[in-house]
């Protein structure tokens, strides 16, 4: 569904005004930092899960 440096939507906007987060972390907790001010917030899998409206880019393969 999610992986690792995708750019999703979340159902609020930050309070900079952007909508785009690229993930960095993955695991029993989801990072995510705002695309436009780099403020970073951790939440667990199950709220990221809940807040999360769609992908907008999937991360480029390096394998």
């Amino acid at each position: 569904m999610f992986d690792l440096n995708d750019i999703v939507e979340m159902k609020k906007p930050h309070a900079c005004g952007a909508n785009r987060w690229q993930i960095i972390r993955v695991g029993a907790d989801i990072k995510i930092q705002c695309t436009q001010c780099q403020h970073i917030v951790m939440m667990s899998r199950r709220e990221f899960t809940r807040k999360m409206k769609k992908v907008l880019e999937k991360a480029a393969d390096s394998e």
